[in-house]
């Protein structure tokens, strides 16, 4: 009896194998292969703490002065292992610097001045949106198995300013100066993201500086470069 039921199960196990067997040869879908030719097309998302670099003398920062940057990045690989690429994009940035350069107008000409010392005052910034193309050149340890990897990315980023507002108020004064003609529009900056997986590194470093020569401070000119330090983050 016990002979007979063993052998019943074991032809019926074997049934439902073979079964399986076909159908696996019938599936209605095909079966998913590793992407031999993956591209690592990301959109992208940095934070960062700004400075501002080359301030002349009396002129200093405040506060937290912070940016973020974000936009897509297309990949073109150039080697057959696929771990190194060329990727231009498209994106926009924000910058935000509290500082004591107070920015007003006088006969329509742009007006630079320092907060005198222990004057009590609400705020004063300076706002910047800028429409980015940034253009990088890419190494990475991906494979078409894993997404998680090390990285170096590193480029130049065009930028071209849509809006800037400088704004101070104290007791007595509200300034608002938009449009500054003395702002440079077109800005070139590099940046280099290093990192693994999703913590990654961002430095960037505007080799052109936010203002032109005509901007000045008792004389000396208030160019100032921005660098820019914080972490990024991609998005497949």
């Amino acid at each position: 009896m016990k002979f007979g039921l063993g052998s019943l199960l074991l032809l019926a196990t074997l049934g439902l194998f073979a079964q399986e067997k076909e159908n696996d040869k019938k599936l209605p879908y095909p079966m998913i292969e590793n992407d031999s030719l993956y591209r690592e097309d990301q959109f992208y998302l940095a934070f960062s703490y700004n400075i501002l670099l080359n301030r002349p003398s009396g002129i200093s920062q405040n506060k937290f002065n912070s940016g973020f940057t974000g936009g897509f990045l297309r990949d073109f690989p150039i080697n057959k292992k696929r771990t190194w690429a060329i990727a231009p994009g498209l994106g926009v940035s924000y910058n935000k610097y509290f500082h004591n350069l107070v920015i007003s107008k006088k006969d329509e000409v742009p007006q630079y001045n320092v907060i005198t010392e222990g004057v009590s005052y609400q705020k004063n910034k300076l706002d910047q949106v800028f429409i980015d193309v940034p253009i990088e050149i890419r190494w990475r340890t991906s494979t078409p198995q894993s997404h998680k990897f090390w990285r170096i990315y590193s480029g130049i980023k065009l930028s071209y300013l849509v809006m800037d507002k400088s704004r101070y108020v104290d007791a007595t004064y509200n300034i608002t100066v938009t449009k500054n003609p003395d702002i440079n529009k077109f800005q070139v900056g590099t940046y280099v993201v290093w990192g693994y997986n999703t913590w990654n590194f961002y430095g960037y470093y505007g080799v052109t500086p936010l203002y032109g020569s005509k901007a000045k401070f008792k004389g000396e000119k208030v160019e100032f470069n921005s660098l820019n330090l914080g972490l990024m983050f991609y998005i497949l």
